[in-house]
Parts: C-alpha cells; sequence; structure tokens
C-alpha cells in the first residue's frame, strides 16, 4: 500500500527534511539543560507520528555501542528503525550500522527484511566511526582514518552488490575487508534499485566514498564557505565517475518568537554545557579528524561551544523566527543542499511547532522561486554567518 503524500511535499524539487531520532539518552545536545526529549520506544513513536503529521520524510536513527558523552543509554539502531517504522505509516528511517561491528552479510539481510516489512521505507547510514572505544571495548580493530573509510567503500559496495545481484548467478566479490562467492539474498529489497545509502565525514576519504560509491552525503553544520566548498568539491569528484550525490546538512532548530529569545535559549544551552563530557568528545572527535591527510575531519575546527550539539548543527545557525529560519533553510537550498536533518531541544513540542510554523513558510518561498539563486539568497541572508 503506497503511503499518502502530505500535502507540504507535492512538489518534486522541494527540499527534504529529517530529523535526529533521539534512541539515545540525553537528547540532542551535551548539557545540563532542561529538556522535554525522551529516548524511550513509546516516545520516539510518537515523536515519528508527528514528523509525518509535519511533513518530515526521514527519521535518522544514531549508532551507539557505549555509554558515552552524556549518552548513558542507547538504544541499537536497526531494530529502533524496525520498531519504528512498525508504528508508523509514511516516514522512511535512516538506520545507522558501522562497518566492523556489523559485516555487509547481515546489514543486507537486516535492511532488505525491514524494507520487505514496511513497504520500503528503511535507509542506511553507514558509519565509518570515530570513537575507538567502541571497537577495541568488543574486540574489533581499530583501523586509521584512511584504512576505517576504505572498509565503508567496500561495505557499500558490498551492500549494493548483494541487493541488486541477478539471481541466477548471486554476489561474488574479492576485497581487503570482504569477500562474496555467489551469495544470493532472497528476499531482496523493495526499494529499486536498493535502499538509499548515506554517508557522512569532511576529510579526502569521506569525500571520494560519497563521490564513488554513496547517494547520500551529510555535511555537519559549518559556515557558507564551508558548505559551498564541500558540495562544489564532492560534486565534482562525482562527475569524474559519472555520478551525482545529494546533499544533507544538520542543523539544530530553535524557533522562538524573536531571535533574541532563541539566542537566550542557545546561549543556555551552550552555558549549562556538561563540560566534562563535552571536552571528552572533544578530544576523541578531534584526534580523528586531526588524523586525516589533510587535517580537515570532521570537528577538526569546532569550537567547545561548537561541539555541545554533536554534529556541529549550532554553526548552521538554524534559530531565530519563524521567517528568519525558512530564509535559513533556502538560503541552504540555493548551495546545493537537498536535505535539513534537524533537532530540537524539546522534542514533545518542536517537532509539530516545526511541522506547523516553519516547514509551511520553506513550502511558500520554493513557491515563489526561492531557493534557487545563490547570490539573492545571500544577500538576503548570509550575513548571520559572519556573526
Amino acid at each position: 500500500m503506497a503511503a499518502t503524500i502530505h500535502p507540504l511535499n507535492t512538489e518534486a524539487d522541494r527540499l527534504l527534511f529529517a530529523y535526529w531520532v533521539p534512541n539515545v539518552s540525553g537528547g540532542l545536545v551535551i548539557s545540563k539543560v532542561p529538556q522535554r526529549t525522551n529516548w524511550d520506544l513509546e516516545s520516539n513513536i510518537r515523536y515519528a507520528k508527528a514528523a509525518e503529521a509535519a511533513g518530515i520524510e526521514y527519521g535518522l536513527t544514531q549508532i551507539r555501542f557505549l555509554a558515552s558523552y552524556g549518552a548513558s543509554q542507547q538504544h541499537e539502531s536497526v531494530s529502533f528503525s524496525q520498531a519504528i517504522l512498525s508504528g508508523t505509516t509514511s516516514i522512511k528511517i535512516i538506520a545507522a550500522v558501522l562497518p566492523g561491528i556489523w559485516s555487509p552479510t547481515v546489514a543486507a539481510k537486516q535492511l532488505a527484511s525491514i524494507d520487505n516489512y514496511s513497504n520500503g521505507r528503511i535507509a542506511v547510514n553507514v558509519v565509518s566511526g570515530w570513537f575507538k572505544g567502541e571497537f577495541t571495548s568488543v574486540g574489533e580493530w581499530w583501523l586509521d582514518h584512511a584504512e576505517r573509510y576504505r572498509r565503508s567503500h567496500e561495505f557499500i559496495r558490498c551492500l549494493k552488490g548483494i541487493w541488486t545481484a541477478p539471481d541466477d548467478s548471486g554476489f561474488t566479490f574479492s576485497g581487503d575487508f570482504y569477500r562474496f562467492t555467489n551469495y544470493n539474498l532472497s528476499p531482496k529489497p523493495v526499494q529499486k534499485p536498493h535502499p538509499e545509502i548515506f554517508q557522512g565525514g569532511n576529510s579526502d576519504d569521506a569525500r571520494n566514498n560519497g563521490a564513488e560509491v554513496s547517494e547520500w552525503y551529510f555535511m555537519n553544520g559549518n559556515d557558507l564557505e564551508g558548505f559551498r566548498t564541500q558540495i562544489e568539491d564532492v560534486k565534482a569528484r562525482a562527475e569524474k565517475f559519472g555520478r551525482t550525490v545529494k546533499f544533507a546538512v544538520n542543523g539544530f532548530v530553535i524557533v522562538r518568537d524573536s531571535e533574541e529569545e532563541a539566542i537566550q535559549v542557545l546561549r543556555e544551552i551552550q552555558g549549562k554545557a556538561d563540560k566534562e563530557a563535552v571536552e571528552a568528545f572533544r578530544d576523541a572527535v578531534q584526534t580523528a579528524g586531526a588524523s586525516t591527510a589533510n587535517k580537515t575531519g570532521m570537528w577538526a575546527n569546532s569550537s567547545l561551544d561548537d561541539l555541545v550539539q554533536y554534529n556541529d548543527g549550532f554553526k548552521t545557525k538554524l534559530f531565530g523566527t519563524k521567517e528568519q529560519v525558512a530564509e535559513r533553510i533556502v538560503l541552504l537550498k540555493s548551495l546545493g543542499v537537498d536535505l535539513v536533518l534537524t533537532a530540537f531541544l524539546h522534542y514533545e513540542e518542536e517537532i509539530e511547532q516545526f511541522g506547523k510554523d516553519v516547514l509551511p513558510l520553506v513550502r511558500q518561498y520554493e513557491k515563489e522561486g526561492r531557493g534557487k539563486d545563490a547570490a539573492f539568497e545571500i544577500e538576503r541572508t548570509g550575513h548571520i554567518y559572519n556573526k
């Protein structure tokens, strides 16, 4: 049975929206600020239904295996994604998997089955890994940065190959990390040619993977020049392989009646940061970023205040009035962003608020032709990224 199309999502060239699924405790900020956000399944099904009603088309589950950096409890991402899908009707859930802990055999089988259960509503985010303890504590090798991404490259190739191999010959592959001989998966996924594959990163290794094998490239929050450089670079790399890549960006959303009120909320989140946890997180991720060949890995240039939100979501500056946030979102679209990944302080009410106040404005601006001329949007709104 086909999912009902939300009335805000009828145009083919629309900007897409996703939300971080809070399947780990502590919300989406490493802060002691009070949050109306819960990590249990019952709450998360409620959030997913609110997202569907709002017109948000994707949710992204988080991958954590250890208590760390303000997240003392974690539900496993793939099974949690399946549970959310069973309680919803239209939203697509992006399940995070971690090569090294997952094998492509298990991931391909899990996700193909879930795709059948949900009538084509599962996707996958292949996370190469930045947290050494998640590997070493369970006896997995901790590879250096380039090797982790090379493993992810093979992992993605194997997922695609398993999902699309002809039934009469199966999938055969001989790599440095994975090998298959005439492996035939049945049933295949409902989605053709296969479920969407997301990955993130900022390094050359990540950009190469995005260009060569992924459909979607996740970006942390950044400034305008950072977004433009990254998008242009990955696009150019993809063109060499005859491919196109879609871009998603992380942004923490604070919508209030005035910009001053929104900034006050931001300052409270940062002012009440769990400093010990943020500093430990910074040590882990900036070591990972600095280990890249050109020192441009994710978080390599993030401040302590930036890292209070795990993926630099404050840098995207989606805080202010509903009009200001909608304007900044269409600016992102004009830069080449195809999907905005949102997070909120109070999931209980702010997902619904975003759908009621911000998303209709974005669609109105799109109908007016906004989001296509980067120079125009930067002149209107770009000054915010210089503050």
